[in-house]
């Protein structure tokens, strides 16, 4: 028992040190936030099993290419970024792309909504749209709007706070909430873009909606499945209107 407790006090220690060290919340940049996402996307990757089915990992990859391929020249500053794909089992994982281009997808996610591929991709191109759109930023920089107290403290108890403090999570629900909607226009758009087809996409959104336990049900942070599907099918009507897309 000593010796748990000595490995909790220096981990303790250790804490406080990474805290005081990093820079002040006031230094926020983009280049800072992606740093950041780089460590923990490391993190995360040591957790998880990756890329144990060779075939689904070649799906995803495949897939994203495209998508990534199409933010290049969307989003010129992707174009720099050192961008990474992997794939896990985790049942608790689904998908997410982290500031700076670090995806990690689920198996399990996407087999449990039995996602074709164009489905598949607008998963993908939801999440690429919240690091080209440098979300995680914005919630940085809205919460010093809310409280610019968070300036004089150093970032990475910001970055904790903004994910588990439950005071500055409800503050920051309506910015989480827009920009969900953001992202699922966006992404609609990116994978179009890509070449996907939009009545596919919005394929995407009904399975959700139909794996959904509450699927009219929308949070502070987060609009109802069936919004995000109605939205999507209005989107993608009027994309499949306009058959001018981007020039390759």
């Amino acid at each position: 028992m000593r010796r748990a407790s000595n490995r909790l006090r220096w981990a303790g220690l250790l804490t406080l040190a990474l805290l005081a060290a990093s820079p002040q919340a006031a230094e926020l940049t983009q280049q800072l936030v992606e740093a950041r996402a780089a460590k923990l996307y490391a993190e995360r990757l040591n957790d998880h099993v990756l890329d144990a089915d060779a075939r689904f990992t070649t799906r995803v990859t495949t897939i994203a290419a495209s998508l990534i391929a199409r933010a290049r020249r969307d989003y010129p500053e992707t174009a720099g970024w050192n961008w990474e794909v992997h794939t896990t089992d985790d049942p608790d994982q689904n998908a997410d792309c982290m500031a700076g281009g670090k995806i990690l997808v689920s198996k399990a996610y996407v087999q449990r909504l039995e996602l074709v591929d164009a489905e598949l991709a607008m998963l993908l191109a939801h999440e690429i749209e919240h690091a080209a759109l440098h979300h995680n930023l914005k919630e940085y920089q809205q919460a010093l709007r809310l409280d610019p107290r968070w300036a004089e403290r150093p970032f990475l108890e910001l970055e904790h706070a903004v994910d588990h403090d439950d005071a500055l999570i409800d503050q920051l629900a309506a910015t989480n909430y827009e920009q969900e909607v953001e992202a699922d226009r966006e992404g609609m758009q990116l994978a179009w873009r890509a070449g996907w087809p939009p009545e596919r996409l919005a394929g995407y959104f009904r399975k959700m909606f139909r794996e959904s336990a509450s699927p009219r049900r929308s949070k502070p942070d987060y609009p109802s499945p069936l919004m995000r599907w109605q939205a999507a099918r209005t989107l993608a009507a009027a994309l499949q209107k306009n058959q001018v897309q981007a020039p390759d």
